[in-house]
């Protein structure tokens, strides 16, 4: 009956009446209605401002208190006009969430009624408790201040009656404790590095933007069906569940047609995320089943992860309202594919993309080369770093499984650009840069249309993938902030720049004696001459072979690049020596602040396994095997009951499968029984360790591997279990959307 319950409840949701938008307008009518944009800015505020907010948003100008002043009547009068009645700092702590702090307009009028205001004071800053969000020690209970300050680079945007002001969140003494202020110093220091590189091709170049287009992938299950998952509830994941007998072995789900009630959960997801200025662009179904992406056009870095923040929470309520709960954890489901939010990485001048080829000139082919051989400098040096920026406890279920990249670090190029490095690194400076385009396929049926070839193919076992005109992170995790992963990259890059930068620079005289008279480019030949150094150096990044092979680990190892896969260990490449001295030579993070956010992942990752033991400790016990021993006891009559009616040798015929039945059960929750009390044990132990480093270490080593022991005995019995007796939902009803 347990089973059957569950059905209902997921036809309910289908039969249920769905409260769609479907407004008249056409999309690029309502994008942004809810956005305090710069056609608002426009129309709100005096010419003089916007002038001056133009100029602080592109660049980087000084925000003075008196116009914050103008801004802040602007942004109040056009908020009032949409309904709002409060306003919030809306920031990215270390959570791996936002948080927000509702205050409403009212004040005194100073005769005994009420005024609505909205000072540059309120707009620019406020001030949340540090002590209250994690800090990895930077802030004790009794230090409890810490400031929001308004990010002015990405436009505030209206949620139901609150306006919401994005915003970096810092400590009283400075230190960032959030995901925006580093992410803001890493593109700032990129936009720097770059910019100079580009000098030496077009003096011109006023400025360099990073790029961000990611992919979200995401699972929907019944919301009844989710509430009766105690640890879907708690956990994100299935912590047990015997594979369903379809799931997506026969590729049938992947860009199928959406089912009726998801598409239309899209279609009103896309609506609310285009009046928030979330350029939503792509969806499809994914490869598992009740598996979907949405994925938008690029934007700049920063704009980019604050609309994936956004969206991730906006789609959640979405759902609800279709009878559905998302699901952002990497791998909700033992046995299918995990999900993942492939970020795609690019760098851009106010002239043009700097990762695209081929140029129309030698120049700009060198250009070209540059900025990708220097692009995998940065992930060469700090291929460890870059995989501890994607490493969480949730992740580390996806990678290395087949629908995700392994747990190393490493770069695709394709054949055409790997044969140009090849090239530059061993022929003559002359004619050194021909790249050809894409070419045409001729196919031998007349009425299709010659095709385009890209010039690389896809890799999906590359973790860092050279995609036509950017570098796609495939290993970024579904739940996870792109900032981080954002932060790694772009600081690792700018490094790069800076030295090589420095080592043409020194080299520039050098060829100017070397060359005099000759008419050739001292600068040229310096570029190419340190350009070929960086070719040889990052080679061992580059494979574009088979991720998932053992051979690769083997000469991974060889090559020298990192292949730890214990999660608590990988964040220790964040406080390697020449990780610090990146990160602070940058001005992005000192070495305080990286110590503090180590502390806050080892112990975010200590927690969630701790939460999941827990869960799967209550389930087991409550849940599990009162169930199998209900069912145990109900066939014991049964076995009673034959012996009764039939002769001996008949009742043992009849009952032998009972009895085996019977045989099992009893054994499989005494190792459960037995199991639950060793993962109870391994916890208190782990916990009275006080470094925070070495209990998240404690409870990869000797924690998390009783997980999976425990659920091979679980699975184990719901095949044997009455279905009807069986107290959750199965991968077969949660997998299907009905």
């Amino acid at each position: 009956m347990e089973a059957l319950r569950f059905q209902v409840v997921g036809e309910a949701f289908k039969k249920k009446p769905l409260d769609v938008i479907t407004p008249s307008e056409r999309p690029y009518e309502y994008f942004g209605r809810k956005v305090f944009n710069r056609e608002k800015m426009y129309k709100y505020l005096p010419k003089d401002v916007y002038e001056q907010m133009i100029n602080v948003i592109d660049n980087g100008a000084r925000l003075d208190r008196h116009m914050a002043d103008h801004v802040a009547a602007g942004m109040m009068q056009w908020a009032k006009e949409q309904g709002v009645t409060h306003y919030t700092h809306w920031f990215q702590p270390l959570t791996e969430g936002t948080a927000e702090k509702h205050d409403s307009f009212i004040e005194h009028d100073g005769k005994g009624g009420m005024i609505e205001e909205f000072s540059g004071k309120l707009l620019v800053q406020q001030e949340p408790d540090a002590s209250s969000f994690p800090s990895g020690g930077i802030r004790s209970t009794f230090e409890a201040r810490g400031y929001s300050a308004w990010d002015p680079t990405s436009p505030v945007f209206i949620i139901d009656d609150t306006l919401c002001i994005p915003t970096v969140f810092v400590s009283y003494s400075g230190e960032a404790l959030d995901y925006k202020a580093p992410l803001l110093k890493a593109l700032k220091a990129v936009n720097v590095a770059a910019t100079d590189v580009c000098h030496y091709f077009d003096p011109k170049v006023k400025k360099v933007t990073s790029n961000l287009g990611w992919e979200q992938e995401y699972f929907l299950v019944d919301e009844g069906l989710y509430a009766a998952r105690p640890d879907l509830l708690l956990t994100g994941r299935t912590l047990m569940g015997h594979d369903s007998a379809k799931n997506q072995q026969m590729d049938d789900h992947y860009f199928g047609a959406i089912p009726e009630r998801v598409a239309a959960f899209m279609r009103e997801l896309e609506i609310v995320a285009l009046e928030l200025g979330v350029p939503c662009k792509t969806r499809h179904n994914e490869v598992a089943p009740n598996q979907f992406e949405l994925a938008p056009i690029f934007e700049e870095t920063n704009l980019a992860v604050d609309h994936n923040m956004l969206l991730m929470s906006v789609m959640k309520r979405v759902a609800r309202k279709h009878g559905f709960r998302v699901l952002l954890h990497e791998k909700p489901f033992a046995g299918i594919n995990g999900s993942g939010k492939h970020n795609n990485w690019s760098l851009s001048t106010d002239t043009g993309v700097l990762l695209h080829a081929p140029g129309k000139t030698p120049e700009q082919n060198l250009r070209f080369a540059t900025f990708i051989v220097e692009t995998l400098m940065g992930v060469y040096r700090h291929n460890g770093l870059l995989k501890a920026s994607i490493m969480s406890a949730t992740n580390a279920h996806r990678l290395g499984a087949n629908e995700a990249p392994p747990a190393i670090i490493s770069s695709f190029l394709g054949k055409q650009l790997s044969e140009l490095l090849d090239h530059i690194e061993m022929a003559d400076r002359e004619n050194l840069l021909v790249m050809d385009g894409k070419q045409g396929m001729k196919m031998d049926i007349p009425e299709i249309p010659e095709l385009l070839i890209d010039n690389t193919d896809r890799n999906r076992t590359s973790p860092f993938a050279f995609t036509g005109n950017r570098f796609e992170f495939r290993a970024v995790g579904s739940e996870a902030n792109c900032a981080s992963a954002m932060i790694a990259l772009n600081s690792a890059v700018a490094e790069a720049l800076v030295n090589f930068k420095k080592r043409v620079d020194a080299l520039i005289p050098e060829m100017e004696q070397k060359l005099k008279g000759t008419g050739h480019s001292p600068v040229y030949h310096a570029v190419i001459d340190v350009l070929r150094q960086d070719i040889k150096t990052c080679k061992p990044i580059r494979f574009d072979g088979n991720g998932y092979s053992d051979e690769w680990v083997e000469e991974a190892t060889r090559r020298g690049l990192d292949v730890e896969k214990s999660c608590p260990k990988i964040f220790e490449r964040y406080l390697d020596p020449e990780s610090i001295q990146m990160f602070e030579s940058l001005g992005v993070m000192n070495k305080k602040e990286l110590e503090a956010r180590n502390e806050v992942k080892w112990e975010t990752y200590t927690k969630k396994i701790q939460i999941e033991a827990r869960v799967l400790g209550d389930l087991s016990m409550n849940h599990i095997i009162p169930v199998a021993t209900r069912y145990q006891s109900a066939i014991l009559q049964n076995v009673c009951n034959m012996a009764k009616v039939f002769p001996a040798d008949t009742a043992n015929k009849l009952s032998a499968r009972n009895k085996k039945i019977i045989e099992e059960i009893a054994e499989r929750t005494s190792i459960i029984e037995r199991m639950v009390d060793e993962l109870v044990e391994a916890r208190k132990k782990a916990n009275k360790i006080a470094d925070e480093h070495e209990k998240a270490i404690a409870y990869h080593d000797t924690v998390e591997p009783k997980l999976d022991d425990i659920r091979y005995q679980i699975d184990k019995l719901e095949l044997v279990v009455d279905d009807g007796l069986w107290p959750l939902p199965k991968y077969r009803e949660l997998l299907f959307i009905r």
